[in-house]
């Protein structure tokens, strides 16, 4: 756990609080433009968390609420996840960024409740998880951004970046080090 200027990033969460904080997300007009999520977890991702809680991350504020969350897998240069091949214009993307076939950390998931925003807590998040995940042995990890603040981020950090173009969205895909 790390004390930020004005939360706490923790690893791991009471599932049962945070599926709660995740379905008052779908009040957010931004959220629900984001492809892909919805007001509810999900069985897969349920799941995933119960089995390892390390892959999730949230932000809790003085008052002890969630104001923001970031998950996160395991994954390689071929396989999104076990046994979800990537195709070939992101396994070329990901090429580019390392030499043949690799194991790495793949956030998939960050996002920071607007009230929040502006205060610098997205930038110490990114030290804190590459810190976290350099602790778990991982030396890159890749981020799917579409968001402003996100992408400003990422850059500011130096991190390596590509395009990834589809018929539904227009990614910035960054190679953050550890």
């Amino acid at each position: 756990m790390l004390k930020c200027k004005l939360v706490r990033f923790v690893v791991g969460c009471n599932l049962s609080k945070f599926k709660m904080y995740y379905r008052e997300l779908a009040s957010d007009p931004e959220w629900r433009r984001t492809d892909g999520f919805s007001e509810e977890l999900g069985e897969e991702w349920e799941r995933r968390l119960t089995e390892n809680p390390s892959q999730l991350s949230v932000w809790i504020d003085d008052d002890g609420e969630i104001v923001g969350h970031a998950i996160w897998h395991e994954s390689s240069t071929e396989e999104h996840r076990k046994g979800d091949p990537r195709d070939e214009d992101e396994r070329e993307v990901l090429r580019g960024f390392f030499d043949g076939k690799r194991d790495i950390g793949e956030l998939h998931e960050v996002w920071l409740k607007q009230a929040h925003r502006g205060r610098g807590i997205g930038s110490e998040f990114f030290e804190f998880y590459l810190d976290f995940m350099r602790q778990k042995g991982y030396d890159a990890i890749i981020y799917y951004a579409d968001h402003p603040a996100a992408i400003a981020i990422c850059r500011k950090l130096g991190c390596k970046e590509a395009r990834l173009k589809s018929a539904h969205r227009d990614w910035h895909v960054f190679l953050l080090t550890t």
